[in-house]
């Protein structure tokens, strides 16, 4: 303890010096930030020992190619559309463009071509091609290829795909991410002038948090990327999470002034031992929450996840160093701008919630099972393209590509080139035959299954055969992430196998089959080790079975309500936010009722009675955890409100409406809780004597 009051005199007296370092850091900072890349491609964190994820691998080993896009025309002459694929395949990073003319004359008529060619290539007057990438779907290379695509085929010509997806998901993302900063920033700053006494205050917390939120994406250089969603999520996070620690140190300074009137520097010094031991014990549980997410198997977990614990430590060194710093050295401008607590006291609607704590505890049972059922039962989306927009180019082009050619997806099977060509035919007959299938295009069906090898054109055959490896394209009705398509793709996988146990079936959807099943393994699995994690903290902080069963059931209870919402509005939420959601709220918002629990636990090891014991710590606790509450609200609710980005605003909303949620949860049922369950919380925490627990009349009344 004397230590840390050493520690904390050391700042406060060197201040000028600490200020100095401090925005010094800024500028390795924002370089870090800037060369810190950015993955938009979600698809990419699945495991590199899925079967659709090495395919990808051998496409751009033994083929030079990753993703590719489908060129839909509309009303072009076909001589036009052979001179823009010539155009798109000057573009870097195109590797190639297969169309029809890759195997006939463009001068035959389209009614004489092979059924799979007509039906592949053609509907109407609208023609379609398949443009190749030189790298992988979600490389800056082939997002390049994309942007200079758009600029070629000009109104008539459309581009679907994942790449094209990706691309406008890092359109939008570095359009709206200043914004995400500047709302957060604001609303933000009209809650804290409402917890604070001072006009200025507001400015120096968000300048200590925006100086920590840049040191945690600097740091992010040596993690070499870091996905679209963890940038997006990282400034609106870290200031929601961390704003408390700034409040407590602030509150802790004026208490201490009272104690050392006339010398600042050791009332700071206090201040800073009192702030950083309370913080630590608090924010220990939030970083407990982002580092569940490193246990799962669908990588983009473990990137949320360093990152945001990583923010949340610099975000307390930030607050014990950098701004009492501030404080002191603009002390006389805070004092000028002072002015009377904007809410003073909340005596009164405590002592009704405490007088009423049965009806709370009633409106709690009443609520457990919709909560509960609307939870087990909100409706969850994996396909990516779903959370854009629809007047974005690539789902112009994905409706374009339904419409015309009544297909939503192109799945490729990867097969042994040396199988029998018989096997092969036979093969591509039994996929045609399954669900939503329309068409197969490979070989077989370009130029013949009589035409020998010789015959073939190089071009055509470089496209679809490799050293080892043949390529074979399937269109499917069905849209991605859909349960027909998933029933299909898993058919398609038994026929394939059946003929060659080497064969893959890659590709969008079934990258999307896979995430869905990864995903769900991992909704389960973080949500267990993270309640587990934050079980043992509570119980170690407070050395206590019963109480770590109450705050965790009590956040809980919340998270199932934030996420019944969903359900009950008849919303569809993005698999992302139903995994990330869970483990974010009870890690960030527990800290609520670890707050209300060390008074309550204080009052009752001092002698008082439960009643006097749980009205002190609703009392006292009240005004701190309705501020960290709309704290927490105000940097989240506006991003959701903004952001086209559902994968984002999806989040927000429910981080949003979640920190509400808890905060009142808190208020209303936790010290119902300490009322009902005293006598059992008395009895199994260390540290309290028989004197504590009281009669068995007072127990029960």
């Amino acid at each position: 303890m004397i230590s840390v009051i050493r520690t904390g005199k050391w700042i406060a007296k060197h201040r000028i010096l600490i200020l100095i370092i401090g925005f010094l850091l800024l500028i390795p900072s924002v370089i870090g930030t800037v060369r810190t890349r950015v993955n938009y491609d979600l698809l990419s964190y699945l495991p590199n020992t899925l079967e659709t994820v090495k395919g990808q691998d051998i496409l751009v080993d033994e083929y030079g190619m990753g993703g590719f896009s489908m060129v839909v025309t509309e009303g072009m002459e076909l001589k036009d559309v052979a001179r823009l694929k010539e155009k798109l395949k000057q573009i870097p990073h195109v590797k190639d463009v297969l169309w029809y003319d890759d195997a006939a004359d463009i001068s035959m008529p389209v009614d004489m071509l092979p059924k799979d060619l007509k039906e592949g290539f053609f509907s109407g007057d609208a023609t379609m091609m398949i443009a190749l990438f030189d790298d992988t779907t979600s490389s800056d290379a082939s997002m390049d290829a994309i942007s200079e695509m758009r600029k070629v085929v000009g109104k008539q010509c459309f581009l679907s795909g994942m790449t094209g997806v990706v691309t406008d998901i890092k359109n939008v993302s570095l359009e709206e991410l200043p914004v995400y900063v500047v709302i957060a920033a604001v609303l933000s700053f009209l809650i804290l002038e409402l917890a604070t006494t001072s006009f200025l205050v507001p400015v120096f917390f968000l300048i200590s948090i925006g100086v920590s939120i840049l040191y945690n994406l600097g740091s992010n250089f040596f993690l070499g990327e870091i996905s679209y969603i963890t940038k997006a999520l990282t400034a609106v996070l870290q200031l929601a999470v961390t704003i408390d620690y700034s409040i407590f140190l602030l509150n802790s300074f004026e208490e201490n002034r009272k104690h050392f009137p006339n010398d600042d520097i050791t009332a700071m010094g206090y201040a800073i031992a009192a702030t950083f031991r309370s913080i630590v014990g608090s924010s220990v549980t939030t970083v407990a929450g982002f580092m569940a997410l490193c246990f799962m198997t669908f990588a983009l977990g473990k990137d949320l996840g360093i990152v945001m614990a990583k923010g949340v430590i610099v975000g307390v060194i930030c607050c014990v160093t950098l701004l009492p710093s501030m404080i002191l050295v603009f002390d006389k401008a805070i004092q000028k701008t002072s002015h009377r607590p904007l809410i003073k006291t909340l005596e009164r609607p405590s002592a009704f919630i405490i007088k009423h704590y049965k009806i709370c505890m009633v409106l709690f049972l009443l609520l457990l099972f919709p909560a509960i059922y609307g939870n087990n039962h909100t409706s969850i989306y994996y396909d990516i393209a779903q959370s854009l927009p629809d007047t974005l180019p690539s789902n112009v082009a994905n409706a374009k590509l339904e419409d015309n050619f009544h297909m939503s997806t192109i799945h490729m099977v990867l097969m042994d080139k040396n199988i029998p060509d018989k096997s092969k035919r036979r093969m591509m007959e039994d996929i045609e035959k399954t669900d939503g299938v329309k068409w197969t295009i490979g070989m077989s069906s370009m130029i013949g299954p009589a035409v020998p090898d010789s015959m073939i054109p190089e071009k055509l055959s470089s496209m679809l055969r490799s050293e080892n490896k043949e390529l074979e394209f399937i269109c499917s009705e069905y849209g991605a992430a859909t349960d027909e398509v998933n029933r299909q793709i898993a058919s398609i996988d038994k026929i394939v196998k059946k003929y060659d146990k080497t064969a893959m079936v890659i590709g969008e959807a079934p990258l999307m089959k896979d995430l869905q099943d990864v995903t769900d393994v991992d909704l389960r699995n973080v949500n267990i080790i993270s309640i587990a994690a934050i079980f043992l903290i509570i119980a170690l902080v407070f050395k206590s079975i019963s109480l770590p069963v109450i705050l965790v059931a009590v956040i809980e209870f919340a998270i199932a309500v934030n996420m019944s919402v969903a359900y009950y509005q008849g919303t569809s939420l993005p698999f992302v936010a139903s995994i990330v959601i869970g483990t974010i709220q009870l890690g960030a918002t527990v800290d609520y009722a670890i707050l209300m629990t060390s008074r309550y636990q204080q009052e009752r090891k001092s002698g008082k009675n439960k009643k006097e014991a749980v009205a002190i710590a609703h009392r006292m606790s009240m005004l701190s955890i309705i501020t960290s509450g709309l704290s927490f609200f105000a940097a989240t609710f506006g991003v959701a409100l903004y952001s086209k980005v559902d994968m984002i605003g999806a989040i927000c909303t429910l981080l949003a409406r979640g920190s509400v949620i808890s905060m009142i949860v808190v208020l209303l049922v936790l010290p119902a809780m300490f009322l009902i369950f005293d006598g059992v919380i008395c009895r199994t925490t260390m540290g309290f004597s028989k004197k504590h627990t009281g009669n068995m009349k007072e127990v029960l009344s």
